[in-house]
């Protein structure tokens, strides 16, 4: 075990169990953060395993969820727009830990990979990664105000 896989072990355990937690407990606003947060999670750990593992292909599935796990979250908001409009979810603190996260694992994977093909597509799935977690977080919130019209 190297520091790379400990760390996604370490990211996989706090991430997973507070993503259990929120999903397991009442209130719709948790349990839709909690689906936010399994997402903007996942996407780092996998960045961290493909380093820990020397598998690129993790990279490719990285990229694949930082694009789709934030459109899933995009989804829920329009389709629980009226249940979320009367206890919207409050997790600004969490969401800008969780891309600070993302960036900080983006950056030491960066550094790690040194120039080339893999570093562009490093620097993609962060820009999503990082973006796609503020809008979903954002929508989720009643940021947007077309989000709840049909």
């Amino acid at each position: 075990m190297n520091g790379w896989t400990l760390t996604a072990t370490a990211a996989l355990t706090v991430g997973g169990g507070a993503t259990v937690w929120g999903v397991a407990t009442e209130p719709l606003r948790r349990r839709v953060v909690a689906q936010n947060l399994s997402t903007s999670l996942a996407c780092p750990t996998l960045l961290l395993l493909a380093q820990g593992y020397y598998r690129p292909s993790y990279v490719d599935l990285a990229l694949l969820l930082a694009l789709l796990g934030p459109v899933g979250t995009l989804v829920f908001a329009r389709l629980l727009a009226e249940d979320l409009a009367e206890d919207p979810p409050r997790a600004r603190g969490l969401t800008y830990a969780v891309a600070a996260f993302g960036g900080g694992v983006v950056v030491t994977v960066r550094v790690a990979t040194g120039p080339g093909r893999a570093l562009v597509k490093l620097l993609v799935v962060g820009a999503l990664l990082i973006g796609g977690n503020l809008t979903a977080s954002r929508a989720l919130s009643g940021g947007f105000t077309g989000s709840r019209r049909g």
